[in-house]
């Protein structure tokens, strides 16, 4: 019987800093969270002294998994700087901050992302990406640690990505409505790239390519059946971590958004079992 997955929040979609992300995820019902580094527009640095003991120390106090640490401050650097460059250099900086924040707060997972100043948008830039990532994935490997890199590469650019990276350590993270932002879609994409696909996936909703206050799943993200392609795939999720934004405080919003992931896992984990009895 497979085990259903940890229903996780995202820390920087929330109302207030990553120090107070643990208790609001306790508190919403979610079993995990992933984290963000921080930095200049982003709050404060995760990897400052004594936080990652305090959120460690909070996770455990409250049963709340720690899922991943995010780079998203690559997003203002470009994870495809010149090499050579001091944003280069930067990036190469903030990746082994991430990796080290992720091992010490017992994360299995680091994600960078890949969008605004790190969009890939030509070959240049994904053989650039894929250099970095791949010297990233080894720096994860040593540390016992999967890095993934979230994206909006429609299938065959995925797929390149990934054998241009070339490591086992590596994966992407699927975000179920960041292709559809980018005209991709999600259900060809999980055809092409589940097998490389991170054990954790984001949920977010929008319509028209624009996410917005929509309850995850009544936009036109498909977010239920993404899940059911990734599931028909075999793919095993170890956490549904929703990303839709509640930094406005409507916590009504994301207790509702919770209780759907929460009943979509009971639904497929009571399925899963009912065929595994018969059987």
């Amino acid at each position: 019987m497979t085990r259903s997955p940890l229903v996780g929040l995202a820390g920087w979609r929330l109302p207030g800093d990553h120090c107070a992300a643990v208790g609001l995820a306790h508190r919403m019902g979610a079993e995990g969270i992933q984290l963000d580094l921080g930095g200049p527009g982003r709050g404060p640095w995760l990897d400052a002294a004594g936080t990652v003991d305090r959120i460690r120390d909070d996770c455990a106090r409250y049963g709340v998994t720690p899922l991943a640490v995010a780079g998203n401050t690559l997003n203002d650097i470009g994870l495809h700087a010149p090499e050579g460059s001091q944003e280069a250099l930067r990036t190469r900086r903030v990746l082994v901050r991430v990796l080290d924040a992720a091992l010490a707060l017992g994360a299995p997972l680091a994600f960078v992302p890949s969008f605004r100043r790190s969009a890939i948008d030509d070959l240049r830039d994904l053989r650039r990406t894929a250099a970095v990532l791949a010297w990233a994935a080894r720096e994860a490997e040593a540390r016992g640690l999967l890095l993934a890199n979230e994206n909006a590469l429609d299938p065959r650019r995925a797929r390149t990505l990934v054998e241009e990276v070339a490591a086992p350590s590596f994966r992407l993270l699927l975000d179920t409505y960041n292709p559809r932002a980018a005209g991709v879609d999600v259900l060809a994409l999980v055809e092409a790239a589940h097998e490389w696909l991170a054990p954790q996936v984001h949920l977010k909703d929008g319509t028209d390519g624009t996410v917005t206050r929509e309850l995850l799943g009544d936009g036109d993200g498909r977010v239920w059946e993404a899940l059911a392609a990734l599931e028909a795939r075999g793919h095993l999720s170890a956490a549904l971590v929703l990303e839709n934004d509640y930094r406005d405080g409507d916590l009504d919003r994301l207790a509702l958004d919770v209780a759907r992931v929460r009943a979509h896992t009971a639904r497929t984990h009571t399925r899963d079992a009912g065929i595994h009895t018969r059987s």
